[in-house]
């Protein structure tokens, strides 16, 4: 399931981020020190120290947004987020195609967390630069992904995706990953189709009876698959 989230930062937020992503100086290292065996021959972009005190700084305007955030929340449920990463892709830059890996370590405290979901936060509008798309590929074919800045894509772990060259500009970005409380993808856009649901039915008012056994199917249901 891809869901595309809008406005998850406002402009303030945008602003403070940029400064300090555009202040970084010796903190942008090359994006191949986090790459898998896998990612490392095709990934060619530059990402920020994730111990850092600018990573640190930048989640933390970001990870309450998300928090707050319905359709994050809806269509993710997140158990464990991964710390966010920022990357930034100049000319010539690209990320080839690849399957994220299943597993990555916590680098503050070690725990292992499951990549259910990868997430991609954007943080220049498309008008700042040429290429760059984020190409998505599932059983409906390939999905071509440029959002405005403060504008979110979320998506399966487990699909095959790249970034394309870059030819103008700069491309600078949010990305991380999360353990969702569901581990199956399919499972977990019905949750999100039936939650949708659920609020449509709640905003009209509709029969209170009905609404209620709905919204009692789909906590069993959570309850039956979840893994917490």
């Amino acid at each position: 399931m891809l869901v595309c989230i809008p406005n998850l930062l406002d402009a303030a937020q945008l602003v403070s981020l940029r400064e300090r992503l555009d202040r970084a100086g010796d903190a942008w290292v090359d994006g191949r020190v986090t790459a898998g065996y896998q990612g490392a021959p095709v990934k060619f972009n530059q990402q920020i120290d994730e111990r850092s005190d600018v990573a640190l700084a930048c989640q933390r305007i970001i990870v309450p947004a998300l928090e707050r955030n319905p359709i994050f929340i809806s269509a993710v449920l997140p158990n464990t987020i991964y710390p966010l990463m920022f990357n930034r892709y100049s000319e010539g830059m690209v990320f080839g195609a690849h399957v994220d890996g299943s597993v990555r370590i916590n680098p503050y405290d070690g725990r292992k967390i499951r990549t259910d979901v990868s997430a991609t936060l954007f943080l220049t509008n498309p008008s700042e630069y040429d290429g760059g798309e984020l190409q998505i590929e599932d059983t409906y074919g390939r999905h071509s992904i440029k959002l405005a800045a403060g504008d979110m894509v979320v998506y399966p772990a487990t699909s095959l995706h790249q970034v394309t060259p870059i030819t103008r500009g700069v491309r600078t970005s949010c990305f991380f990953w999360v353990q969702s409380l569901i581990r199956d993808d399919s499972q977990r856009a019905l949750l999100y189709e039936m939650d949708g649901a659920i609020q449509r039915l709640n905003q009209t008012n509709a029969d209170e009876v009905a609404r209620r056994s709905l919204i009692g199917c789909y906590h069993n249901l959570v309850r039956e698959w979840s893994e917490t």
